[in-house]
């Protein structure tokens, strides 16, 4: 991640936890260039990512005032990247726990075969988690993995972070992720845990994720209530 992403992070998260609370200034630039030992185009790219997203306002020989809104009325993710949901939320100082639906081992479809690149009879695990943000259900995840490459998954694991448990535990790196974005209508699955109605419309987040060495790790189908989350691109090359 770049530095100035990290640095908009924390700077986000003490905005969340009222370090910086509503119109307020943030400290100067001088100051959070010696705070973070970063440029000062280093934290101009930060400060712009937290203006576009609503949460402050800066203004030439006014400093840069803390707002008391975002933009956005949603929990939001990068679309073009990947480490794990609970990371990603931990880095806005979001809440996330999870609630397993289905958890069994199983022969893959011939669809889930070829996106994993499975040879015959290779066992995969069937995941279905709700995943519930700030107390709310967001989203519902449907994640296929190669049993061979996870070994001792468990139901504590998947409470917490399968990411964390990859990373951490197994040692295993990514290279990334291919990701297909759409809309769906909502499926039983969704009406159930999502309270979503039969006509409502669902964000269906398609991926696979691969190891460092080429060999697929996870097919998912993320299925997000349209109005609770959703997924940005940040361009700030020009900035």
């Amino acid at each position: 991640m770049p530095k100035y992403e990290e640095i908009a992070n924390i700077i986000r998260q003490r905005i969340k936890q009222g370090r910086y609370p509503a119109n307020t200034l943030l400290p100067n630039q001088t100051d959070l260039v010696q705070e973070f030992d970063a440029s000062r185009m280093t934290i101009k790219k930060a400060i712009t990512i937290l203006t576009m997203e609503g949460l402050v306002l800066s203004r030439r020989g006014a400093g840069t005032k803390v707002l008391d809104h975002s933009f956005w009325n949603k929990s939001t993710a990068p679309a073009d990247q990947y480490r794990g949901m609970s990371r990603d939320l931990a880095d806005i100082g979001k809440t996330l726990s999870s609630k397993v639906i289905t958890f069994e081992v199983t022969f893959p479809t011939p669809e889930i075969k070829e996106r994993l690149m499975l040879a015959d009879q290779q066992p995969v695990y069937k995941i279905i988690r709700l995943r519930i943000i700030d107390g709310v259900n967001s989203v519902l995840e449907h994640t296929y993995m190669p049993v061979s490459l996870v070994p001792g998954l468990t139901d504590d694991v998947l409470a917490q972070s399968i990411y964390t448990y990859l990373k951490e535990t197994l040692h295993l790196t990514f290279a990334g992720a291919f990701r297909n974005i759409q809309a769906d209508k909502a499926d039983e699955y969704d009406q159930q845990y999502l309270d979503c109605a039969p006509i409502d419309p669902v964000l269906e987040v398609e991926q696979v994720v691969y190891l460092d060495n080429g060999q697929p790790i996870e097919y998912s189908r993320s299925r997000n209530r349209y109005d609770r989350r959703a997924y940005t691109f940040l361009d700030v090359k020009n900035t």
